[in-house]
């Protein structure tokens, strides 16, 4: 992930994950799906990465998924926790 959010602090497990913005004092939580996402923009997966790696485990479509990753980093963005 971007060295400019290195005020970013999470953990997470089986159930989810937190994202601690210390700049901000935000805690922001993330459903399972949400820290499989989270997860992947860490290691610097592309989106196309993570659709292709969801739609792989879960047998749903490449479309709604792209359209529901693509959302959940918009939101991450408006947040101010993932670089835009």
């Amino acid at each position: 992930m971007d060295k400019s959010l290195s005020h970013l602090r999470s953990t997470g497990n089986q159930d989810g994950a937190a994202v601690l913005d210390t700049s901000q004092g935000t805690l922001t939580t993330l459903n399972p799906t949400g820290a499989l996402i989270w997860r992947a923009l860490e290691h610097g997966e592309t989106e196309d990465t993570i659709v292709a790696k969801l739609a792989a485990e879960t047998g749903a479509s490449a479309d709604i998924i792209a359209r529901d990753v693509r959302d959940f980093i918009a939101e991450l963005r408006k947040q101010n926790i993932f670089p835009a």
